[in-house]
This record gives C-alpha cells, sequence and structure tokens, in this order.
C-alpha cells in the first residue's frame, strides 16, 4: 500500500547516514530514562504527558527552578481545542467557567492587526478560540504527566549531549555548577527558540532574519484611561496595551525601523516607556514592571526535526513574530504527534518510517505557519505607502472564500497530512468527534481516543474489517457503532485522532486495511 509519505524508509530506530553516532559503544544495562523531555514548558510537560500515557519511563529536565508564571500565550485555536478534547484535557486547561466560550455566534479575530475575520465559519466542532494561559496548561500538563509517573528534575541544564547506537549521554548542570550524566534512549529538545539541545546536536536553524523590534511586559499604567488601549498603528509603529486599569496591563511595541541591536539586552522600564511614548506620540506614564522582554520577527525553522536519537519540538523547531498566537498551537500540535510515534519506537512495535513521519508531516505544518506570519509582518508595516493594501485585504477578507483561506491557517483547522492513497478522501483529516451508538453505549470518537490508542471504528458491522484487525489484538481498540450520516463504512483513526485509513468505496477492503494497518501500527502481534 502507498502510504504516500515521504523518503526512503528505514527500518525502526535507525537514522540517516548523516546523524551516525561517533562517540563510544552503546552503554551497559539499559538508559536512566526511556525519553528525556528537555524543556518544561507546556510543549514538553504535554509531551511527557502523551508519552506517559503510553507507559513510556519520562523523564523532564527544565532548567528553571521553578515555574516563573509567565504566559506569553493565552490562545487555544479550534484545532488544538479538538486535539485536547480528544485526550479529555480542553475543559482541564481553562481555568473558569467554560460555557461562555462555546457560543456559535461570530468569532471576530486578526489577520495583520485587521480584524475581519471570522474564525466561527470554519469551525464545526467545539469553540473557535479558548483562553489559556500558557502558565496555568503547563501546571496542568505537568500534574497530569506526574500522576501517570513522568519524572520532574528541575534546576537541570543540559549543557552537552552525546549520542550511541542505543541512547543519548546527556551532560546537565545544576545550579550550583555541579555536572552529570543523564542517559535516554531518545530526547526531545523543547527548550525553547534558544534550544540548547537544538545547537548540540548541530541541527541548522534558517529562515528570515529580524527586521522588526519588539518589545512587551506587564506594567501598571498610572494613567489608565488616557493610555493608547488596543492595537494602534501610525507612522511611527504599532502600541498594542491589553488595558486593566485596576493592576497592571500588557503592553507590548513594534518598531519597523530595525531590529535591536542587543537581542540578549535586558529591558529596563525606561526602555519600554520611552517606546510606547514615542510610538503613541504623547506622556503614557508607567511603573511596577513584571517580566520585561524583548522579541524580534525572525522566522526560523530546523532544518530537520530529527537527528538520529534527537527530536525537537515547539520553539526549538520552529520560531516566528506572535502574530495571530499560533507558536503555542503549533507546539503543542507537535506534541501530541509525536508521543503516540516515539512511545511505538521505543516499545519496539513502530513500523518502518513511522517516527520519520513526524518531520514530513510537522515541518510543513510550521512551514505554513512561517509563511504566514511573514505577510502578516509585511501588512503590519506602518508606513503609509501601506495603508492601500490593508484597505484592499480587509475586502477581501470580507469575501467566504477568502475568509476561509485565511481563517483555516490562523485556526489551524486547514491542517491536512498527507498520510494515504489520494484515492482516499479522508486520509490525513482529523476523524470528526461523531456520536456513536455501540450496544453497550453512547460514546464519540473523542472519549474513544482518550487512552491514546488506534481505533478501528466499524460504522456498518463490517465483519470482514473486524477479521482483519483481530491480529492487531489489544493493539488497536476496535468498536462498532452506528451514528448519523456515517462519513464511511469504517475508519483507521491514529491516536493523534487523524484518519490513517476509510472504507469510503469497494476498493477500501480488508486487504488494503491490512496494509494500512501494518503501514501505521506495524506488525501484528505473535500469536
Amino acid at each position: 500500500m502507498d502510504t504516500g509519505r515521504q523518503g526512503t524508509r528505514r527500518p525502526a530506530g535507525s537514522r540517516p547516514d548523516s546523524s551516525r553516532p561517533t562517540g563510544d559503544r552503546p552503554g551497559a544495562g539499559p538508559p536512566d530514562t526511556d525519553v528525556a523531555v528537555v524543556g518544561g514548558g507546556p510543549v514538553g510537560m504535554l509531551l511527557a504527558y502523551e508519552l506517559a500515557l503510553q507507559g513510556i519511563r519520562t523523564t523532564v529536565l527544565e532548567q528553571l527552578a521553578r515555574p516563573t508564571g509567565e504566559s506569553k500565550a493565552g490562545t487555544l485555536h479550534a484545532r488544538t481545542a479538538q486535539t485536547l478534547h480528544r485526550r479529555g484535557l480542553l475543559e482541564a486547561v481553562q481555568p473558569g467557567p467554560h460555557k461562555a466560550r462555546y457560543s456559535r455566534g461570530p468569532v471576530p479575530f486578526h489577520f495583520g492587526g485587521m480584524f475581519e475575520l471570522d474564525l466561527a465559519a470554519v469551525v464545526d466542532e467545539g469553540p473557535a478560540m479558548v483562553g489559556s494561559p500558557q502558565a496555568y496548561a503547563e501546571q496542568v500538563f505537568a500534574r497530569l504527566a506526574e500522576a501517570l509517573g513522568a519524572r520532574i528534575v528541575r534546576d537541570t541544564e543540559v549543557v552537552g549531549i552525546r549520542q550511541d547506537d542505543d541512547r543519548v549521554h546527556l551532560t546537565v548542570r545544576d545550579g550550583t555548577g555541579a555536572t552529570r550524566t543523564v542517559t535516554a534512549g531518545w530526547a526531545v529538545g523543547c527548550d525553547g527558540a534558544r534550544s540548547a539541545v537544538r545547537q548540540l546536536s548541530g541541527i541548522r536553524f534558517t529562515g528570515t532574519p529580524a527586521g522588526v523590534g519588539a518589545l512587551m511586559g506587564e506594567v501598571e499604567l498610572l494613567d489608565p484611561y488616557d493610555a493608547p488601549a488596543g492595537w494602534q498603528r501610525n507612522e511611527r509603529g504599532w502600541t498594542l496595551v491589553w488595558l486593566n486599569p485596576y493592576g497592571r496591563s500588557r503592553v507590548s511595541t513594534y518598531d519597523f525601523r530595525g531590529p535591536h541591536p542587543d537581542r540578549g539586552a535586558p529591558v529596563t522600564l525606561a526602555e519600554l516607556q520611552s517606546e510606547t511614548e514615542r510610538i503613541a506620540g504623547r506622556p503614557v506614564p508607567m511603573a511596577s514592571p513584571r517580566w520585561l522582554t524583548r522579541f524580534s520577527d525572525a522566522a526560523l525553522q530546523a532544518e530537520q526535526y530529527r537527528s538520529g536519537r534527537v527530536l525537537l519540538a515547539g520553539d526549538a523547531a520552529h520560531v516566528h513574530f506572535p502574530a495571530g498566537g499560533q507558536g503555542l498551537n503549533l507546539g503543542l500540535q507537535d506534541a501530541v504527534n509525536l508521543g503516540w510515534k516515539l512511545a511505538a519506537e521505543v516499545r519496539g512495535d513502530a513500523p518502518a518510517g513511522l517516527l520519520d513521519t513526524y518531520h514530513a508531516e510537522r515541518h510543513p505544518a510550521a512551514a505554513e505557519v512561517l509563511w504566514n506570519v511573514r505577510a502578516q509582518v509585511a501588512l503590519m508595516n506602518p508606513d503609509p505607502r501601506t495603508d492601500a493594501l490593508r484597505d484592499l485585504f480587509v475586502r477581501l477578507m470580507h469575501m467566504p472564500q477568502v475568509n476561509t483561506y485565511l481563517s483555516g491557517m490562523i485556526s489551524g483547522t486547514g491542517v491536512h497530512y498527507d498520510t494515504g492513497p489520494h484515492t482516499d478522501p479522508l486520509a490525513g483529516r482529523l476523524t470528526p468527534d461523531l456520536p456513536l451508538k455501540t450496544p453497550e453505549a453512547r460514546t464519540g470518537v473523542a472519549r474513544l481516543l482518550r487512552a491514546a490508542k488506534p481505533l478501528l471504528l466499524d460504522l456498518a458491522d463490517r465483519a470482514d474489517l473486524r477479521a482483519a484487525a483481530a491480529p492487531w489484538g489489544p493493539r488497536v481498540v476496535t468498536v462498532t457503532a452506528v451514528t448519523d450520516a456515517p462519513p464511511a463504512d469504517a475508519l483507521l483513526v491514529r491516536p493523534d485522532g487523524y484518519t490513517a485509513w476509510s472504507a469510503t468505496d469497494p476498493d477500501h477492503d480488508a486487504a488494503s486495511l491490512t496494509a494500512a494497518l501494518r503501514a501505521w501500527i506495524g506488525e501484528p502481534a505473535a500469536p
């Protein structure tokens, strides 16, 4: 069966010639942990949960001694919400009451700072957007991962990496300067834009350089009702103020004259206030700063998401200007795509080439985001000569086809993986959360995926398909159910919720299901 995967397939656990190890012979005995997740942000913690859910020994190595509590991002778009729903986590990551977030009315959103999109138009399931401060989601994922047996080791910085045939040696340093070695079967860098894992593994990070200098921080505005609230653009740049007259407000500035000369220099309150006042053209007094930072519009991506036994996810794999709140969503979807594949590799039952589909699927998804963010930055240029272009885009976004296209990119609902023959119209698309009635109970697709196991959903009482899946035994959950307007006779659903195969016409028979099971699940269990 042609699964549509790109590149040459290799035996499970092998690596490209360019990343063959140069270190010592494999060590004696098992490694300290099956997987070391480097970086304990929301992406790393969700990946740890996904691996622990599969019974994989997982250790998170986090440089910070304690969480900062800072949330640079707080918006979960539709595809991320749908993905978390398939683990039963969507409600958990939302502080406060949730019902108001499920309104079916329009959901205005912006493209390039123009709030003319309606995200609800492309969402058939669940909320179009939910609020979830990343620090809160990180704590939720960490707590659940630990409950499943994952270890979280803080005050631990990775300063060296060496690979053998069967493990990765991580040199780590604590806050006292003491070093030690942690061995892992695999290591995943979820350690942010300046990823030590990426740099130590020699993975190239390429793209377009910075052209914008941006500042952000939380401050007390001393005259809040005279501050430039909201998103304001003029010929000098942008100010973005999320106003809170009773506490700290979040303030950002975008300077299109060029990037900051020293990207790593600490930001002072005086600098943020001066830049805000320069762009606003009037005094904006502020005090009590917190979480001051600088960033740019550099759009960079790892050329490969895997080098031997080292992989990357989240900002370690891709960074871009925060236009549209897409970065955190991109990383969380990386984690769910990678988790089940890496778990299969650790267990030893992964089919050849399965782990390589992580790069094949997620690298193009991130490249698409970097592309649309570059376009948004160009549209946000404060030069008055851009005004006509912005006016044109406003008119275009009112056209349903344009709204569908741009909203699908921002929300992630347009993601479609190349997973199977082109004759299968459902392969590679997220399986809808169909309401199901089984002989035992009423349920739904999302609920059946909470354990992160592959699912064969028989919607037409196809005994031949159930018999074909029987050799895979407990590794594949087989459910016979009925639903209104079934999209196919049967669906093979991956643990991340995407359809691997469907019986939508007579050509999709038991033989094609068997081929799909071998391609995505591996060989059947021994009798």
